[in-house]
């Protein structure tokens, strides 16, 4: 996927962090290093969301629905 410049504003501070990351050879650049915190930042919220969802779902019902596909598998299984 191509790619597309966008200009940000930070603060000094961590413009001073990124760039010691960079002279450290840690990044290639501030971009990359600029890209590579905000990919992990969204896989971070994707991941959290995915967990707020299985949060949801109740692991009585779960177990059962779970247990309950095993038992008909169970039983179209050959006998050794």
């Amino acid at each position: 996927m191509g790619k597309t410049k966008v200009a940000v504003t930070i603060d000094a501070a961590t413009i001073i962090k990124i760039d010691r990351l960079v002279n450290a050879k840690v990044f290639a650049n501030r971009s990359q290093a600029i890209q590579e915190a905000l990919y992990e930042k969204i896989e971070r919220i994707e991941h959290n969301r995915l967990a707020e969802e299985c949060a949801k779902l109740d692991a009585v019902e779960e177990r059962q629905l779970a247990e309950e596909g095993m038992n008909r598998e169970i039983d179209a299984w050959p006998e050794y």
